[in-house]
Order: C-alpha cells, then sequence, then structure tokens
C-alpha cells in the first residue's frame, strides 16, 4: 500500500482512544532514510572509567489542549546520533527512565538507511527495553564518587511528559551544575531544564542567564499543527517557559545550530544531532579532569 504523502491529516493510532501520529505529509518534510552524518570517528578515544547517564523518556502519550493525544517519545536520530559519537569516543552510557519502563521512541522517524544510527540502536537496545529507575541509581549519581561525567537528554516531545516536574531530574541537574559535569540536551530536550525550578523561585534557578538552542515555538504554534505534524496545540511550550526563568534562546529556526555556555550543551532539532554529538564528543575528550 502506498502512502499518499500529501496527507497532512494527523494518523490515528489505533492503540489508544483519539491518538495520533504525525501525518504522511509532516513525516515527509522532517524525516529522511539517512541523517547529515559526516564520518567522524575518534581515533584516540576515552580510556577513564567515567560514564554518559541517558534520561529518556518513558511516556507515549502528550495531551494536547485540545484532548487529542500525541503518539510521541524520545526522537531516535536526537538519541542515537548524539549517544554514537560519545561511545565511539569512549563514554559508556546508563539509561534510566522515571519509572525504569522502557525507553518509547518515536520509530517513525528511524533513518532506516544511516548504519551508524542503527548499529547504536542495536548496541543499546537491551538498555532501552530494560533501562534503570532514575530514583535507584540516584543515590549513586549524586556521591563524591559518582561514576557519571554527566547526562544526556534528548529530545523528541515526550520529553514533555513528568521529565520537567521530576524531582530526580532536579537533583542531578544542581548536581551537574555544582559539580562541574555536563548537561547535553536537545531540540525539545531542553524542557528538562524546568526541572531545576521545581519549588525554587526564578532568581534561585541554576540555568538563569544560560544561552540555550530548543526547538523554536513558533514551529509548535503553528506549521506543526498546519501540517499535521501535532494533532493539537501542546498543553505548554518550551521556549516561552524558559525565558520566563531568564534563560536566552539563541535560535528562531532549525539548522542544526549548537551552543556550549559553561558546562551545558545544546542543540536546535533533529537537524543538529550530529552536530551536538561531535561537540559533546570533542569537548568531553578535551576535558582533563575526566
Amino acid at each position: 500500500m502506498t502512502t499518499n504523502t500529501e496527507d497532512r491529516n494527523p494518523t490515528p493510532d489505533l492503540a489508544e482512544d483519539n491518538a495520533f501520529f504525525p501525518s504522511p505529509y509532516s513525516l515527509s518534510q522532517y524525516t529522511a532514510p539517512k541523517t547529515d552524518y559526516d564520518g567522524t570517528t575518534y581515533p584516540n578515544p576515552y580510556k577513564g572509567d567515567k560514564k554518559i547517564l541517558m534520561i529518556a523518556t518513558d511516556e507515549r502519550y502528550i495531551l494536547m489542549q485540545n484532548a487529542k493525544f500525541f503518539s510521541t517519545g524520545n526522537h531516535p536520530v536526537e538519541m542515537l546520533l548524539p549517544m554514537f559519537h560519545l561511545d565511539n569516543a569512549g563514554f559508556a552510557f546508563d539509561v534510566a527512565t522515571l519509572s525504569g519502563n522502557p525507553v518509547k521512541l518515536e520509530m517513525w522517524a528511524m533513518p532506516k538507511e544511516e548504519q551508524v544510527v542503527l548499529d547504536t540502536y542495536n548496541k543499546y537496545e537491551k538498555q532501552l527495553k530494560s533501562p534503570l529507575k532514575l530514583a535507584d541509581i540516584l543515590d549513586k549519581a549524586l556521591s563524591i564518587d559518582s561514576p557519571y561525567a554527566g547526562i544526556f537528554i534528548p529530545g523528541g516531545h515526550g520529553v514533555l511528559a513528568k521529565i520537567p516536574e521530576s524531582k530526580e531530574v532536579k537533583a542531578l541537574l544542581k548536581w551537574a551544575v555544582d559539580n562541574d559535569k555536563y548537561v547535553i540536551t536537545l531540540c525539545h530536550g531542553p524542557a528538562s531544564l524546568l526541572a531545576a525550578a521545581v519549588d525554587e523561585t526564578p532568581n534561585d534557578y541554576i540555568f538563569k542567564g544560560y544561552q540555550v538552542c530548543v526547538f523554536p515555538d513558533s514551529l509548535d504554534k503553528g506549521a506543526n499543527i498546519d501540517i499535521g505534524y501535532m494533532p493539537g496545540q501542546l498543553p505548554w511550550l518550551v521556549g516561552e517557559n524558559l525565558e520566563k526563568l531568564g534563560v536566552e534562546i539563541l535560535n528562531k529556526g532549525i539548522t542544526g545550530q549548537v551552543h556550549k555556555d559553561r558546562k551545558l550543551l545544546t542543540g536546535d532539532s533533529p537537524l543538529a544531532s550530529n552536530n551536538l554529538g561531535k561537540l559533546a564528543a570533542e569537548t568531553l575528550l578535551a576535558d582533563s579532569s575526566l
């Protein structure tokens, strides 16, 4: 059966009442069988024992303002291409979700002809399906001899579910800032930074004054609905809420822009996955304290 790529109607997800995947047209615009991976590898990888803790979403559905569900998760390119770079640079991963339930992925965005992405998925598939429960490893992660060099929070709209309200994520973000550790995130992943504001006043927000790249609110309010990528308006907007806390957003569109502000590394969209992976790998490899 052929797909009508001009169809801008969100595709029903029959696993849930009133739930929808992105439309065929939006997928023709936003997904591709290949990425912009440029062949970069790391011939002199990290030899130490510090790992990266990846915090992924275990939520499939976002309830939109019109009471429809958006069937989402983590974007596979935004997760797996940065993972490839860091893994190839010698950094192992632990994978955790808030509940310990499996990671949810937007498999409709998997680039089926990008071997490094497919290989990375195969390498970490068992961890993605049987992740750690974040609360169970929190004390170890926050300890003086923490095994982690930093945390990675990939994008995808699924990050908006529960992660921005998580006190465990808040504790990890505070640990990262207080202990000069890395926070790596992109696209909608910076929604996780809102967790640091839970039970805090805006003046005490640890990322106040930071500059970031993030998926533009303008697209979530406009084009993403017009082309049927989402079935309605999001319950809230990432950039708007970060700006209220004093974060400066650098990008207006999605061009693959990335930025490093202190130990916070961010990217604007799936188009930034390769650039952010390289930035993260090169930055961590250059850090003699690890």
